[in-house]
């Protein structure tokens, strides 16, 4: 058996899909000033005094807490049918529909939440791993259910759904240090890819 674990966001995509998702249903200039106004938070990242997790739960609080699930995910998935073409790598697209005629199973692994990725992940007939956004009583609380899937928890992920063990050939593909510990797992391992 053969398999294949993606990264998305740089990997398959051009650009970070959370900003992009943030833009398109709150607009430019609510983006604008949302970042504007945790920008404190963004630098605190960069010097690493925060984590990761905390950066983006910040931004996800800010920007949908109190947000109706189902209205939240009805304007992801307009983000994917509208918008999200556009940021796809032809590479990346061209190297999934080739692994594919090679009976290889294909995985999305994300750090970005399943919601704004799951209908098109579904609609190319790939598996998904990605993060889950917290809700209670079907409303968005901006906190992340879990861990964040970035960095090792893509890896604690893999292997907990899977059994690597059974797969004679694993390619996977990342493009920043948060793939790193899934990048180990393959027998064979691509950095940045599709990029020209």
């Amino acid at each position: 058996m053969k398999i294949a674990f993606f990264d998305f966001d740089g990997t398959i995509t051009t650009k970070d899909t959370l900003l992009e998702v943030i833009k398109y249903q709150k607009g430019k200039a609510g983006f604008y000033t949302g970042f504007l106004l945790n920008a404190p938070f963004m630098v605190a990242l960069k010097l690493k005094l925060i984590s990761n997790q905390a950066a983006k739960e910040r931004m996800l609080t800010y920007f949908f807490k109190g947000t109706d699930l189902k209205s939240f995910q009805q304007s992801c998935d307009s983000f994917i049918d509208n918008a999200l073409s556009s940021m796809i790598r032809p590479g990346a697209l061209e190297e999934i529909e080739r692994l594919k005629a090679e009976g290889f199973e294909i995985v999305v692994v994300s750090a970005s939440p399943e919601n704004w990725i799951r209908k098109w992940s579904n609609a190319n007939g790939l598996g998904l791993i990605a993060t889950k956004l917290q809700s209670v009583n079907n409303v968005l609380t901006g906190c992340i259910d879990g861990v964040n899937n970035n960095s090792d928890e893509k890896a604690v992920r893999i292997k907990a759904e899977y059994d690597l063990s059974k797969y004679s050939e694993i390619n996977c593909y990342g493009d920043s240090s948060g793939d790193y510990a899934m990048l180990v797992l393959g027998t064979k391992a691509f950095f940045k890819p599709f990029r020209k």
